[in-house]
């Protein structure tokens, strides 16, 4: 049975979730952070690289591999709501734990 509770008062929000999902939101919450990290490497260094001539191409490369970064984001997050709905059985209600 899956633990997942909701307690609510005017004040504050209690949300209690099972250890297991837990351990998947933090696990796909630092492989978001990992990614956003990367594609501001990526997109920072190629635009040091612009101001060579010897590096535009390289730089452009950059560009690219930062674009394809960015359409990785939402994918890690549908594999995450996928893989918590899975051990559920239904969504995640809360769209605001999105990262």
């Amino acid at each position: 049975m899956h633990e997942h509770h909701i307690e609510s008062t005017p004040q504050e929000t209690t949300v209690r979730i099972g250890h297991h999902e837990l351990v998947i939101r933090r696990r796909y919450a630092l492989l978001s952070i990992t990614n956003d990290i990367l594609i501001g490497l990526w997109f920072l260094i190629g635009s040091f690289f612009f101001f060579s001539e010897k590096l535009i191409f390289l730089g452009t490369c950059l560009f690219v591999i930062g674009s394809v970064e960015m359409l990785v984001r939402p994918v890690i997050r549908l594999a995450r709501q996928l893989h918590i709905q899975r051990i559920r059985g239904t969504a995640p209600e809360h769209a605001t734990w999105d990262f």
